[in-house]
């Protein structure tokens, strides 16, 4: 690849693992194309579910696997900008009872974005990923991540941002699997996803990683502590169980959402269409 086709993406997300779920893929896919891919990480994710056996020093080893996890994909550099964990009470948008003030979701959103949009700036990004504004399924520190990610590429002057999401209209198609199964196999709880993620018509990009599979499971086996708890089986290891022919089906695509984009009759396949001009990867 010529110089003057690699392009620069960060991916900007809330907490170590999240990379793996929604965004590996694509990571793997514009690393092996020859770009540079920076994972930048808001929080250790300290506060979040783990069981006993990995519960000590949690933000360490979250930490530890994440690098683990980008060495899976090819990424260039990682940072983890040091925020605290906000947890989560399980209603959308709500931090945990142990949030502190420095927690990342009550950070003001400017003084978040200054520093990630010098991280910007310093990398000459040409992309940006964050989440949709429903933070995906609500988590507070996924809300914050689109508030601060809009606003830093706003003060980097970042050409391109792209909401890294999922179709929802076949996320209530597999829910709806799921809650089936649920009937004669121990699943986890499925909260309500009505207005979950991105509306269907919204979608601007469904992006194919079949090709880079192994490199996403990797990355997905690499958050060890985030694949089991003392309560149950967790949503990472349901995933990992999935058998190869399944696994394509459902985590062979990924969902992005191009702010200012208005969505064609098919979704993009290639994320960084909006920079060279091409509707499509050939």
């Amino acid at each position: 690849m010529s110089e003057a086709r690699r392009r620069t993406v960060v991916s900007f997300h809330a907490h170590p693992d999240d990379e793996a779920l929604l965004s590996a893929g694509t990571l793997a896919r514009l690393a092996a194309e020859g770009h540079r891919v920076v994972l930048v990480v808001a929080t250790a994710g300290e506060a979040g579910l783990a069981s006993s056996a990995h519960a000590a020093d949690l933000g360490a080893r979250r930490r530890a696997e994440l690098a683990a996890s980008a060495a899976a994909l090819g990424v260039a550099r990682v940072e983890v900008l040091g925020y605290a964990d906000s947890g989560w009470s399980g209603e959308a948008g709500t931090p945990g009872p142990a949030a502190g003030d420095r927690a990342f979701s009550r950070v003001p959103v400017e003084e978040a974005a200054a520093g990630l949009a010098r991280l910007l700036v310093a990398e000459d990004a040409d992309v940006l990923t964050t989440y949709d504004a429903a933070g995906g399924y609500g988590h507070p520190d996924h809300v914050q991540v689109h508030r601060v990610g809009r606003r830093a590429a706003e003060l980097a002057g970042t050409p391109l941002v792209l909401e890294a999401t999922v179709d929802r209209r076949r996320l209530l198609r597999a829910v709806r699997v799921l809650n089936a199964l649920g009937r004669v196999l121990p699943l986890p709880p499925i909260p309500d996803l009505g207005a979950a993620y991105t509306d269907h018509g919204a979608i601007t990009h469904r992006v194919d990683v079949r090709e880079f599979l192994d490199a996403k499971r990797a990355a997905m086996r690499a958050h060890a502590s985030q694949a089991g708890g003392d309560e149950g089986v967790r949503t990472l290891q349901l995933l990992l169980r999935l058998p190869r022919p399944l696994a394509r089906r459902v985590l062979g695509r990924e969902w992005f959402r191009e702010p200012g984009r208005l969505p064609g009759r098919e979704p993009l396949d290639d994320v960084l269409a909006s920079l060279h001009g091409a509707a499509s990867r050939p």
